[in-house]
């Protein structure tokens, strides 16, 4: 962590926002903030150097060329390697989830290099779309609870050797590969499909990230009565609606 505060950086919040995304770095900055951490948050857009000196990276969804566009950016800049090998903490969702990859399939239907940061490799899915609510277990190795989100994208991804599933599905796609997947990760790297925003559904991954920077066990507690709310509100209407 920086000498002053926790450094919060939002990658390219010009191509890669899309279904609230945005929501995640204000759950994390908040939840921050809630417990008198100091907190720092770069937003940098897709014309803007990539920081290498930041904490936890966010990286939202987005569209087909707007994620090519940005893939391509930050390939150029390389910024956000270089922040990994210095073991910054990194959040992806959905097109940023595909682009922290080795490889995914562009708006052009030809293969994209993605950074290789995380081993998954991610091609279109011939079928229907994947969209609806998801919900599954994360790894227990995270000691998270269970996830809920919102999934809507034509991807499959494939988790390589060197990276494991962030949650096995009770319902919903995923990575779309059959084998009820959802999302990897990595050391402190991590995707997944689910939108929502996923912070605001799951406020524990946010302080998961806030533990992973602070290198500590525990935070102090903060009041969850809102998120609880929206947490329960959002398993009850996925769980309930008609197959």
């Amino acid at each position: 962590m920086s000498d002053t505060s926790l450094r919060l950086v939002w990658v390219y919040p010009d191509l890669l926002s899309t279904y609230g995304d945005q929501g995640n770095v204000l759950v994390v900055e908040r939840r921050a903030q809630q417990r008198h951490i100091p907190v720092t948050r770069i937003d940098v857009r897709s014309d803007q150097p990539i920081p290498t000196s930041g904490d936890i990276y966010l990286i939202g969804g987005g569209e087909d060329r707007p994620q090519r566009l940005a893939a391509e950016r930050l390939r150029r800049d390389g910024g956000l390697n270089r922040a990994v090998g210095n073991g910054a903490i990194v959040f992806s969702v959905c097109a940023g989830y595909q682009i922290l990859g080795t490889e995914f399939i562009n708006d052009l239907g030809r293969p994209e290099p993605g950074l290789g940061i995380l081993d998954v490799r991610s091609v279109r899915n011939e079928g229907a779309r994947h969209v609806g609510d998801i919900m599954g277990d994360i790894d227990e190795r995270l000691g998270l609870p269970p996830l809920t989100g919102f999934e809507n994208h034509q991807g499959n991804t494939v988790i390589g050797p060197s990276a494991r599933p962030f949650a096995r599905l009770r319902f919903g796609s995923g990575n779309g590969t059959g084998d009820g997947t959802e999302g990897a990760w990595c050391d402190t790297v991590f995707g997944t499909y689910a939108h929502g925003p996923v912070m605001a559904r799951n406020p524990q991954i946010a302080d998961m990230l806030l533990k992973l920077a602070l290198d500590v066990h525990a935070l102090p507690p903060v009041d969850e009565q809102w998120y609880e709310a929206l947490r329960a509100e959002r398993i009850a209407a996925a769980t309930q609606a008609p197959a």
